[in-house]
């Protein structure tokens, strides 16, 4: 029973640096892939419990290999703005090409730590190893809204094939404009703001001042659109003389005929070709925008958002990450949130081809956070994870696999030889 016993465990011994050999190998061939997870084998002895102080049968050693998906490796950077990887230890979802079209309750599910994502020809963000970028669609203000962060069911595939163009229309504006004090009643000054709609064409708004009171400092603004031809705003102002409470030459009082004004803000709302514009003119007591000052006429600035229609020109990833697209008028668009993906025990997920996890019951249960909250870390753009294999390490353990395989194998040799003798003793 003891030579039995011996020969067996060495059985076990030769398997199980056997199978150590093929992760220092799995991890030797990857040690330039980009986001592989080194592979690490642990062995554990087994005990034979019938053993006594004057009886011993071997018991022999069992293995076990995981993936150290914990374990991060080296960021570097890149030229590319889809490359993109995680500092930290969240994950990024992922869903193979083949099946990216599949609802999601039936498409796989998988996660990975980086991922060089490029458009497809048909405007999908995917890699060069078939797998697809999944993320949350957004608002203008980067919200993905009400989404379910315990399961992927709210998870789409990454399409840019949507945000080809995009108009930007404006939606505020700010005037800052001193009306002279020296003025006859009925003197008009004009100036133009030009604003751009929901298709992204400009069209102007015509700002007329006219003199109604020198002596009060009365004036009226008169908007006009362009568009329609008709006044969409009509205020009548008076500024501050001397012996008011307010600073001289400041608004005094704003009463909107046409459109709507806002004191507490100084906003005034008028209608634009296709959306309201909030104008701001100022607060009653300000100087900031509208004045009355012996000077000239002089319309010394003016602000707006919005522009014309743009077209893409690349898409980034933000420390939030959000994937924005850049356009050639500068516009910068959210397009979608890609959360990361967080469990109880990262390294009870299944591996699964081109450096992806599928989840397991010993992974335990997903949660998706925005990046940068919680424990997940930040998404990175620009950015690769390295391979976690050292090289050094690799072949220091192999080494030494080598040396204990060729040790259980003189064991089995030895046994061979034992059994032989054994064998002879009937002869």
């Amino acid at each position: 029973m003891g030579i039995s016993s011996s020969l067996n465990a060495s059985v076990m011994g030769l398997n199980v640096n056997a199978q150590r050999l093929s992760g220092i190998s799995d991890n030797i061939a990857n040690s330039q892939t980009y986001g592989y997870k080194r592979a690490e084998t642990d062995f554990s002895s087994l005990v034979n419990y019938g053993n006594s102080a004057s009886f011993y049968n071997a018991g022999g050693v069992r293995a076990s290999t995981v993936r150290q998906v914990t374990v991060q490796g080296s960021l570097i950077a890149t030229g590319n703005s889809t490359d993109i990887a995680v500092n930290g230890r969240g994950l990024i979802p992922v869903t193979t090409v083949q099946e990216r079209d599949e609802p999601s309750a039936s498409r796989p599910f998988m996660l990975t730590t980086t991922g060089s994502f490029t458009p497809d020809d048909d405007g999908f963000l995917r890699t060069s190893g078939g797998l697809q970028l999944l993320g949350w669609p957004v608002d203008a203000t980067g919200d993905a809204g009400a989404v379910n962060r315990d399961s992927p069911s709210d998870l789409q595939p990454v399409d840019l094939s949507g945000f080809d163009f995009a108009p930007n229309p404006t939606t505020t504006a700010s005037l800052s404009v001193n009306l002279p004090t020296v003025a006859t009643a009925g003197d008009t000054h004009t100036m133009t703001m030009e604003y751009f709609d929901a298709v992204g064409a400009d069209h102007d708004i015509v700002i007329e001042y006219t003199s109604v009171d020198p002596a009060l400092g009365a004036w009226t603004m008169t908007l006009t659109d362009s568009f329609s031809g008709s006044v969409v705003g009509a205020v009548d102002l008076t500024f501050a003389q001397a012996g008011d409470p307010t600073p001289q030459g400041g608004l005094g009082t704003v009463t909107a005929t046409t459109g709507a004004y806002d004191p507490a803000t100084g906003i005034l709302t008028v209608a634009g070709a296709s959306n309201p514009i909030g104008i701001d003119i100022g607060s009653p007591g300000s100087t900031a925008n509208l004045t009355e000052f012996a000077s000239t006429f002089a319309p010394i600035s003016q602000e707006r958002n919005g522009s014309p229609l743009g077209f893409l020109e690349r898409v980034e990833m933000n420390e939030q990450g959000v994937l924005e697209g850049i356009y050639d008028t500068g516009l910068r668009r959210s397009l979608y949130r890609i959360p990361l993906a967080d469990m109880s025990n990262p390294e009870g997920l299944t591996p699964e081809d081109n450096q992806a996890f599928s989840l397991s019951t010993s992974s335990g249960p997903m949660y998706l956070w925005d990046s940068g909250s919680g424990p997940t870390g930040n998404l990175n753009g620009y950015t690769l994870e390295s391979s976690t294999t050292d090289i050094t390490e690799e072949l220091t353990q192999l080494i030494e696999t080598q040396r204990a395989y060729s040790s259980n194998a003189k064991i089995v040799q030895t046994v061979d030889e034992m059994l032989q003798e054994t064998t002879n003793l009937k002869r």
